[in-house]
């Protein structure tokens, strides 16, 4: 394969603004990222990370929905290891009153909080919200099985299978969060 010509603009740390495909057509479409890496020995040659995001995207540098911006600044770090979750972590997008909810593509959740009536009426609401459940028998009965737990989050590496992992904590730990699991 012939090597990939690149335009003056593309340079690792070059800002951009990135369309997908299919939001082409929309009016507001761009997502701002940055070039992480260049290989030219393949036609999707730049590597881009859109803001907030912690896996990179293949890029054709001729690509319709890729404009470079004029600042380049150096590419930041990821942030690997242990972390305190927000709502501004991917996966971690339902609040209520305060409250974390979590679920994970098997179907367990945890309500991400000591209290433990809190985390009922967390997990109660996104059950009602998010899952569809309307009958409060079920409800209760799910519940009935939220058990505590202390667990801590870490980051996995760029483009790994997940973001984040929650672990359990060890005995002692001062970094240990308290939650409130709930499985499948």
């Amino acid at each position: 394969m012939p090597e990939t010509t690149l335009p003056a603009q593309a340079t690792v740390g070059r800002r951009v603004a990135f369309t997908h495909h299919r939001d082409l057509s929309k009016a507001c479409r761009d997502q701002i990222g940055i070039i992480t890496a260049i290989d030219t020995g393949q036609r999707a040659a730049l590597r881009i990370r859109l803001d907030g995001s912690r896996s990179n995207l293949n890029v054709a540098p001729d690509y319709e929905g890729l404009r470079y911006l004029d600042e380049v600044v150096p590419v930041p770090e990821l942030p690997m290891g242990r972390f305190q979750p927000s709502a501004q972590h991917p996966g971690m997008d339902y609040i209520y009153d305060g409250v974390l909810v979590v679920e994970f593509e098997d179907g367990d959740m945890v309500a991400i909080t000591e209290d433990r009536a809190r985390a009922e009426a967390a997990v109660a609401t996104y059950l009602r919200d998010q899952a569809g459940i309307d009958d409060e028998a079920d409800i209760r009965e799910a519940l009935a099985d939220l058990t505590s737990r202390r667990v801590v989050f870490e980051w996995e590496p760029e483009d790994a299978e997940c973001a984040w992992f929650m672990n359990p904590a060890v005995e002692g730990d001062d970094q240990a969060l308290g939650v409130h699991y709930l499985p499948a």
